[in-house]
């Protein structure tokens, strides 16, 4: 079958959720992705940062094979031989006591709100359903019907009310903003130490530590939402190290599993996770023994090849190379690591169509901002390449 093929067939009897780029992947390997007809492109979106180790690492998929032939699930009604090691090795990487597995980013979101909720109740003593979470202007947590429910995106909430209360927003990186909304019946600020889908935004230097600080000071949970930022995306472990704090709370995912299995996770300590108790919250999937065995590799594999201080290093080279790039239509680059956000004075998705062509996948974000984000494996000749293909696309549009 040939591409417009496939596209017919999806369009056909698939729901129009997405507008994808019109490139069919049938095999990837590291950065490198190839359509259905042969071409080859580089990956330059990593599947929204789920592939920092890039496409079928041989370790991550080595595990993962060897898991297959013994159990793949078992569901929380009985123990696994894995999950205690992917505990273990959390609390290793990480520092904060307890996890909770879960599969996908949004169900982690969903979780820590549950637990934020539990825990302002039984521990912070709030009055019953009257806590209060506080989230901010442009943020993205995920597409549950709560979650969409603190969104400032109308396409996001359109349609899908009426809306879970208990949620305030402030300004992104407007503290002052945050210290007026904060109330006897607050229980938590969910916060994304970078935003994502609002365009790779970055709050001002100071705001995280100053928020950390305020809501320590109110006790307050200061949550993090890592999920595309963390495990080593932004040139740290968590994007929140820039700033020197620790959060309450984490939610990880997306490279969480190796860009094999969804697996997510809230990382806390037992005062925060313990509210939970047996019947409180689960998933039939959530803590499988193969994602276990996916994120426990993809963990190693994070650790043994340096892909941190790859992405640190990897992506301030990338980011000179944008800036050294000429065009009136360029306004801006910002990021860290290798999450990285051209701002244009115009609509991206012509250019990133245009890149596709040339063999680069990247894909825009609030309309007018071309994510780069390439798996943390990527080598300083490929950007290089990258780079050609990009000014040449500048160019070309004018």
């Amino acid at each position: 079958m040939k591409t417009q093929q496939y596209i017919a067939l999806e369009e056909k009897y698939g729901a129009h959720n997405y507008h994808p780029l019109d490139v069919v992947i049938q095999k990837a390997k590291g950065v490198w992705v190839y359509d259905v007809e042969g071409k080859k492109y580089l990956d330059c979106l990593s599947a929204y940062s789920a592939l920092n180790h890039g496409h079928c690492h041989p370790k991550i998929q080595k595990a993962l094979v060897a898991q297959m032939k013994r159990v793949t699930l078992t569901s929380r009604a009985f123990r696994n031989d894995q999950l205690p090691f992917l505990y273990k090795a959390l609390f290793d990487l990480t520092g904060y006591e307890m996890s909770l597995p879960m599969n996908s980013g949004a169900e982690a979101v969903e979780t820590a709100i549950k637990a934020a909720r539990k825990w302002a109740y039984k521990v912070k003593n709030i009055p019953n359903d009257k806590a209060e979470i506080i989230c901010c202007t442009g943020n993205f947590h995920g597409r549950t019907t709560t979650i969409v429910s603190f969104s400032t995106e109308e396409q996001y909430r359109d349609g899908f009310g009426p809306f879970t209360p208990g949620f305030r927003i402030v300004r992104y990186g407007d503290i002052e903003d945050l210290k007026s909304n904060i109330t006897p019946n607050t229980a938590a600020f969910l916060v994304e130490p970078i935003q994502g889908e609002a365009g790779i935004v970055l709050p001002p230097e100071g705001y995280l530590r100053e928020a950390a600080r305020i809501c320590k000071e109110n006790r307050v949970l200061f949550i993090a939402d890592e999920i595309q930022t963390g495990l080593g995306r932004s040139g740290k472990l968590f994007a929140f190290e820039y700033e020197n704090i620790r959060p309450d709370a984490v939610v990880i995912g997306k490279a969480l599993g190796g860009g094999f299995y969804p697996i997510s996770a809230v990382l806390a300590s037992k005062e925060i996770l313990g509210v939970f108790n047996p019947g409180d919250h689960g998933s039939t999937f959530g803590g499988n023994p193969l994602a276990c065995a996916a994120a426990i590799s993809a963990l190693k594999v994070l650790i043994q090849e340096k892909l941190i201080k790859r992405s640190y290093d990897i992506g301030k080279y990338f980011t000179a190379k944008l800036n050294a790039i000429k065009s009136t239509h360029i306004k801006q680059i910002r990021g860290r690591g290798l999450l990285i956000g051209m701002v244009l004075d115009t609509k991206a998705r012509p250019y990133c169509e245009a890149l596709m062509k040339k063999g680069l996948l990247c894909k825009e974000t609030h309309e007018n901002v071309i994510r780069f984000a390439p798996p943390l494996v990527i080598t300083k000749k490929e950007i290089d390449w990258a780079c050609k293909q990009i000014s040449f696309v500048m160019m070309d549009l004018g």
